[in-house]
């Protein structure tokens, strides 16, 4: 599994409606895409628990080739062609969980990134963070949960797609959940990914 993610922030007087219907029109797309695990379609609004307007897709990718395709094909060109081209940020899956909501259609998504300080070995940080994982994707409201991390900068991230339209409040950035592609949701395994 790989995780991956890009940020499209947008100025404040932006029309969200736009990105809105963007994904109403062209969400589908990806709901047959080989070797995606999952897509979500993510926005953060201004003045609702976010500081910007943001359209902000993630990824969990159950093939490195689904991966490939996408970056390099005309899927990503679009995002190229309409936002010029942006960092797309990228982890190594460690765990993937199906919450207890899991055939609920998610409303919210949270992201929290959580640094992997020195004092501990990251073998040692890693295993604690998965075994965690697991307890907390088992919480009620919980669709689906991935942790992963980013060797670069010795980061972990947890994502959850939750049912409610409101998260938690304490699970880090929170997102709105406008479509979910998963055409490969069941290859993504279940539990440690090592």
């Amino acid at each position: 599994m790989h995780a991956m993610q890009y940020e499209i922030t947008l100025p404040a007087d932006y029309d969200m409606g736009i990105i809105r219907e963007r994904v109403a029109t062209r969400g589908h797309l990806l709901d047959d895409f080989p070797g995606l695990g999952l897509k979500a379609y993510l926005v953060r609004e201004r003045g609702d628990a976010s500081p910007v307007d943001q359209y902000a897709p993630f990824y969990l990718w159950a093939t490195p080739e689904g991966m490939n395709s996408f970056l390099w094909g005309p899927g990503f060109q679009g995002i190229v062609n309409d936002f010029g081209r942006p960092v797309v940020q990228h982890w190594t899956g460690l765990s993937y969980e199906e919450g207890p909501a899991s055939g609920a259609v998610p409303g919210t998504a949270t992201r929290r990134r959580t640094p992997l300080g020195e004092e501990v070995p990251p073998g040692e940080a890693v295993a604690d963070a998965v075994a965690r994982h697991a307890r907390e994707a088992r919480r009620d409201g919980v669709v689906a949960s991935a942790l992963a991390v980013d060797p670069r900068h010795w980061e972990l991230l947890a994502f959850t797609l939750w049912a409610d339209a409101e998260a938690p409040a304490d699970e880090g950035e929170r997102f709105r959940v406008l479509h979910l592609s998963a055409p490969g949701r069941g290859l993504l395994g279940a539990g440690r990914q090592w």
